[in-house]
């Protein structure tokens, strides 16, 4: 079964000890995990067991069966588990699941099983992600059956997205040892990023994924991109928006600013008057595409500090000469 995961939402969650739940150690095997559970499922199974929370002990228990007995799951389950502490408030470091190597095409998933937030959060994209597969993406059951596709994450820096790179990937795919227990296997790629590509954009290369059943011809390798944060950009499809910090004056009176923007800098009008808030658009400086996204500049007036005597002087008298109120309309029907 292919999964396609993607990075957890920036809020705390509670975290699942899977192995806990199923009273297994980390290092448990294939086998010991399918013991464990049947042992347990005996137990709380609706069905056998008078319990009130038995529904809820039976959800929790095929909700880690299913995470830790998939060696796909459980590689990248193994990754966000480091140092967290079940029960606890957590937040999984970012990119936690880029490079990760994963059977299955775009899209593809399970059925819509009750899962807690916290399986929603890694493993519930792919599901809701099907409408961006391939076309014809499970039309033809022979296909998936001769060919194995495979899909990973990989993450850019910003700038190859206007220039286009070739980059250096190593993914990572869990396998099962001889002892059962889940290893990962490392594999180098030379990727050639196209210029325009956005977030969330997919590079196939064909005959990467593995081979079909009965020596069946070799499926195709899907990346999924992503960008890296960025200090200075926030993306919105191909637009990105950042925020230019404008002195008092130059905010009152108008003024031309050099704004640093991907493929260059772009001289920027503030016009007079301007207040904090105020969005100024750069048309078409935004990813290459067609038609190209645009640059937003959200405007942030910025006081110089009273931090001498001088300073201090000087807004005295602005007070004093301009006879300013910023709250005469404070309450004022609109």
């Amino acid at each position: 079964m292919g999964h396609k995961l993607r990075t957890l939402k920036a809020r705390a969650m509670e975290f699942k000890d899977y192995y806990k739940v199923l009273g297994v150690e980390r290092t448990a095997s294939e086998g010991e995990i399918k013991k464990a559970f049947r042992r347990l499922a005996r137990i709380h199974h609706p069905d056998l067991s008078k319990a009130a929370d038995a529904p809820v002990r039976m959800r929790e228990l095929n909700e880690a069966y299913e995470v830790l007995r998939d060696k796909e799951k459980r590689a990248a389950y193994d990754r966000v588990d480091q140092g967290a502490q079940g029960g606890q408030p957590f937040e999984p470091p970012p990119g936690w699941d880029s490079g990760f190597e994963f059977s299955g095409g775009p899209g593809e998933f399970g059925d819509g099983a009750d899962h807690s937030a916290f399986f929603e959060a890694l493993f519930g994209a792919a599901r809701r992600g099907t409408a961006r597969g391939r076309p014809g993406q499970g039309s033809d059951p022979g296909r998936a059956r001769r060919e194995q596709d495979h899909h990973a994450k990989i993450v850019i820096p910003l700038e190859d997205s206007f220039h286009g790179a070739t980059r250096q990937f190593t993914l990572h795919s869990p396998q099962l040892d001889a002892s059962g227990t889940v290893a990962l296997h490392e594999r180098v790629l030379q990727v050639s990023i196209p210029k325009g590509i956005r977030a969330g954009q997919q590079i196939r290369l064909a005959g990467q994924g593995s081979a079909g059943f009965g020596n069946g011809p070799r499926g195709d390798l899907y990346l999924e991109v992503e960008f890296e944060p960025h200090a200075r950009w926030r993306l919105d499809g191909r637009d990105l928006y950042t925020t230019l910090r404008v002195a008092p004056w130059e905010a009152a009176l108008g003024a031309a600013v050099n704004v640093p923007v991907p493929g260059g800098d772009v001289e920027v009008s503030v016009p007079a008057g301007s207040q904090t808030g105020r969005k100024l658009r750069l048309r078409g400086r935004g990813i290459p595409g067609s038609p190209p996204g645009d640059v937003y500049v959200l405007l942030e007036v910025v006081l110089p500090p009273a931090k001498d005597d001088k300073a201090r002087a000087a807004y005295r008298k602005m007070a004093e000469d301009l006879s300013f109120d910023p709250r005469a309309t404070l309450g004022a029907d609109e």
